[in-house]
């Protein structure tokens, strides 16, 4: 089993990361509740901005695990040359 060693200073880190993500999700949830009209072009462009930001995470985290699992396959130099191909042949097309 493994076992994971966290200093004080990481942890409350990601704490006040957690908080701030909370704190902004309740301040927009405020805003979108007492606002008399919904702008729905500043809307679509909020949602198309938060899901770009998603898809790009998302899409970042999976290129690097794919990186390095394909690096300890083919080592590190095809490695790195397979996931970069396969990355821009799925994702970018």
């Amino acid at each position: 089993m493994m076992t994971m060693d966290f200093t004080r200073n990481q942890v409350l880190f990601a704490f006040a990361l957690t908080l701030f993500a909370g704190l902004s999700t309740g301040v927009g949830s405020v805003l979108a509740f007492y606002t008399k009209q919904t702008d729905k072009r500043f809307l679509s462009a909020a949602l198309g901005f938060s899901a770009g930001v998603m898809i790009y995470v998302s899409m970042v985290e999976i290129f690097f695990k794919a990186r390095e699992s394909l690096g300890e396959v083919y080592g590190d130099t095809r490695g790195v040359c397979h996931g970069g191909r396969n990355y821009d042949v799925h994702f970018i097309g």
